[in-house]
């Protein structure tokens, strides 16, 4: 090698290693702009390439420079330094990502790297553009895969959140369930992101005496045991969570047992969420002819409406329901044709539509499943929270709604036990039906989570009416705990009607009752980081219902609706008339106007 040559590629080095002196990186290298020069010194180096993909079992892979550190000077003026090889770390690349893979390998440690040529990879600078596309960019040789199937180097995923292992890749289809802290053995995936990181896993699971297949999301694995193990406290949710217990046993679970790593909700393109709702709610029979209601709504600012799908009596002919509660679609109210132009005719004034399904208080679907019901004494007819083909229907439920009506939002009701399951639970007579062994809690927050990924592919946003309980500070007995529903969905709906809320005659006093119920709800809101909207069921009706005293007007429903915002709660409000009196919605018609600014 000529003199001229090396002078070159000192002239070249220095250069370098001052553009990375100024972004204060410790190690300085000698680029080795020449392949000849590295090729003599460590490696081998060929002409060619071969189509290649950033692998490896992480989402993205580092990308080294390879080279020698500088010489240093010390206190006397002499130069020091090893002159060892080294591989410094420059960037990093997406899995998944397409590259060209070299011949060019260099052996550093026992470790084989691979020079690669990418243009996403490359290093680039506008002060010494020239000097670093001559520099090799290199990658771990078992970070490389020759196709995209190979990419995935994952052999074991464990479980950070309890996850439902579906039976194909795609669909609701349920397999099975694997809890907290589960190893499963990978076998494949669907797809990646363009992050890197894997939709689903395909993965082994222990049924009975074989071992079976099935796919679960990767957003709920991670990688080691310990991480499984773990639980999520960044903001203190959990030590808060620990706190939250009753005086007795409820057999509801506890609140620490539940998950609270944050859940990332979804923004549906072509579907704008509905974060403050002035809503109105139309039963079944309201919903096939809605043309007065629809005079309200254009005569007002309300922004929302929830219609049963399912309440008791499925809405129309469903054709899940023909597939898996011949019942149910037998006494449907309306055939689909009818449904569907009433649905046409509120989705014509503009309005965010929201589906409504009552899920697990069932009794027609439990007359067609009655293996599926909870049993105590004789079969109660109540579906239990448990059983996954009673979420498999209401899902397929929500997400044929979608498809066929075009739903924004699929509300689902009645996620929980039975009123008398503490009765139940406490006699210990009572079949929940409990094949995996959860607490009831675990079971409704587990359903959460499965509704909530499934509806959300669908296409529709995904909420959950509660008991005004769940927020009093203790896992209830049906299963409902404010924060580890909040947690999952995009809108969270209590309904602490004031003649069920706040003691004796607290119906006579709406605001202050309504703005106590709603400070409770704010401090297990403000536990968690991203909470639900907290869109309130309102009373509607005149109070009590069981013996009415107040007639609820306008008045009445505005004092409720101020004291939820006075609270802090800003997500909306629906308010609750079971018969949809168009006497009382008139009455009260005023509260759906959007306040001046």
């Amino acid at each position: 090698m000529s003199d001229t040559y090396k002078h070159k590629i000192k002239q070249d080095a220095e250069k370098i290693a001052g553009m990375f002196a100024k972004k204060d990186i410790a190690v300085i290298f000698v680029a080795l702009i020449l392949a000849a020069v590295l090729a003599v010194t460590c490696g081998r180096s060929a002409s060619g390439h071969m189509d290649a993909y950033v692998a490896g079992t992480s989402n993205d892979t580092a990308v080294y420079l390879i080279g020698k550190p500088l010489p240093e000077e010390d206190s006397e003026g002499e130069q020091t330094g090893t002159g060892t090889v080294t591989a410094k770390e420059i960037d990093r690349l997406v899995r998944g990502t397409p590259v060209y893979r070299t011949n060019r390998i260099v052996e550093v440690d026992g470790v084989r790297y691979v020079a690669i040529d990418s243009k996403e990879g490359s290093l680039s600078s506008e002060e010494n553009p020239d000097i670093l596309s001559k520099v090799p960019k290199y990658i771990r040789e078992d970070n490389l895969a020759a196709s995209p199937e190979d990419i995935v180097k994952e052999t074991e995923v464990y479980v950070r959140t309890p996850v439902t292992i579906y039976a194909e890749e795609t669909g609701p289809a349920i397999a099975s369930f694997a809890p907290k802290s589960t190893c499963l053995k990978v076998t494949g995936y669907d797809n990646i992101d363009a992050n890197g990181y894997v939709n689903k896993y395909k993965v082994e699971y222990q049924e009975g005496d074989s071992v079976a297949e099935g796919y679960v999301y990767g957003k709920y694995m991670t990688d080691t045991q310990e991480k499984a193990d773990a639980v999520f406290n960044d903001n203190g949710v959990y030590d808060k969570a620990k706190k939250d217990k009753y005086g007795i046993n409820l057999h509801g679970g506890k609140a620490s047992h539940l998950d609270y790593y944050p859940y990332e909700r979804p923004v549906i393109e072509g579907n704008e969420f509905c974060a403050n709702a002035r809503a109105m709610y139309l039963n079944c029979v309201a919903a096939v002819k809605p043309k007065k209601y629809i005079k309200i709504i254009e005569e007002t600012d309300c922004n929302a409406v929830v219609v049963d799908i399912k309440d008791g009596v499925l809405a129309y002919k469903s054709g899940t329901a023909k597939e898996l509660s011949p019942r149910s679609y037998k006494t449907a109210y309306a055939s689909l044709e009818d449904y569907k132009k009433g649905i046409d005719a509120l989705k014509e004034t503009g309005v965010y539509l929201i589906g409504r399904i009552v899920v697990f208080n069932d009794p027609i679907y439990g007359k067609d499943h009655p293996d599926e019901c909870i049993v105590y004494g004789t079969n109660t007819g109540w579906p239990s929270a448990y059983s996954r083909k009673a979420w498999e229907y209401n899902v397929r439920l929500a997400q044929e709604a979608v498809k066929e009506f075009g739903f924004n939002e699929i509300q689902f009701d009645y996620v929980r036990f039975p009123e008398n399951t503490y009765t139940m639970s406490k006699s210990g007579a009572a079949d929940f039906r409990n094949k995996y062994g959860e607490e009831k809690g675990q079971a409704v927050q587990n359903f959460c989570f499965y509704a909530a990924d499934q509806i959300h592919e669908a296409g529709a946003y995904f909420s959950v009416d509660v008991f005004g309980e769940s927020v009093y500070g203790y896992m209830t007995a049906y299963g409902q705990y404010w924060p580890g529903i909040s947690n999952i969905v995009d809108a969270i709906s209590a309904m602490p009607y004031t003649d069920h809320t706040g003691g004796p005659g607290a119906w006579n006093d709406p605001y202050s009752t309504m703005k106590n119920w709603g400070k409770r709800a704010k401090k297990k809101q403000d536990m968690l980081l991203s909470p639900a909207a907290a869109r309130t069921w309102i009373t509607g009706y005149n109070t009590p219902y069981w013996a009415p005293t107040v007639n609820y007007g306008e008045a009445e429903l505005k004092a409720q609706i101020k004291g939820l915002k006075d609270a802090g709660l800003d997500g909306g409000f629906i308010p609750w008339n079971v018969v949809n009196s168009l006497e009382k919605y008139n009455q009260y018609k005023g509260i759906w106007n959007a306040p001046a600014e």
